[in-house]
């Protein structure tokens, strides 16, 4: 029994209350801070050891296995050359995006293409030389399209580019882009010019094929124009 000094148990169960809101709210703001610095941080930037250093026990422990997360989510979805989604990262996010625009109504563009002639770069230049004629085309993609887009490495010679909110007239437009900006990135290029062979196929809301009727269609167009090109050699263009 508590004596008549003592705290009653109202008075207990407010104290109580008020030490779990308070909880609570330094919990909140550790997880506020998590959120914001580990959104632009990785484990191994000087940064984050700093820190490791200044932060709350708690704020690092946090941090630390938020980001590692966040680094093996980017690592199981992005290809490790390119820096652009792979395919598994390419069909987890272009799924996600026609859904939406099935529901919303909206057009898409499916590009599919692949590197010309790589295995030919690969032997008269070496792998690292292919290395980097897939680099090159993945900033050639990435300079053609657009921030919100999709952009892919599928594997090997072949990358594939969702197009946000496009639609077939479009498709004109985007493709003398992107032969543009080939183009200007074979300037520099004494050896050989890097091109691609492109196919696309619309997502239409109306009548919408799944992703993978899209890349069906996109793949057998794009084997259609490379038919009607004139064979490839390695002298620059």
């Amino acid at each position: 029994m508590i004596g008549n000094n003592g705290p009653s148990q109202k008075d207990l169960e407010g104290s109580i209350s008020s030490a779990l809101l308070v909880a609570d709210k330094e919990l909140g703001n550790i997880v506020r801070e998590v959120d914001e610095v580990s959104k632009a941080l990785r484990v191994d930037a000087a940064d984050v050891q700093t820190l490791r250093v200044t932060s709350h026990p708690a704020v690092w422990s946090a941090l630390r296995h938020v980001i590692v997360e966040r680094e093996l989510r980017y690592l199981a979805l992005t290809d490790d050359l390119t820096c652009l989604y792979n395919r598994r990262g390419f069909f987890a996010a272009a799924t996600q995006q026609l859904k939406l625009a099935r529901r919303n109504a909206q057009s898409m563009l499916l590009f599919f293409c692949d590197v010309d002639n790589l295995k030919l770069i690969n032997d008269c230049y070496g792998h690292k030389e292919g290395d980097l004629a897939l680099v090159r085309t993945a900033d050639a993609l990435e300079e053609a399209f657009r921030d919100s887009d999709i952009l892919a490495r599928l594997g090997g010679d072949e990358f594939a580019v969702l197009a946000m909110e496009a639609s077939s007239q479009h498709q004109d437009v985007i493709l003398r882009r992107l032969e543009e900006t080939l183009k200007k990135a074979n300037v520099n290029e004494s050896r050989y010019g890097l091109s691609l062979s492109v196919g696309a196929a619309r997502f239409d809301p109306q009548h919408a094929l799944s992703l993978a009727g899209l890349m069906e269609h996109a793949d057998q167009d794009m084997y259609e124009q490379k038919r009607k090109r004139p064979g490839h050699c390695l002298s620059h263009a």
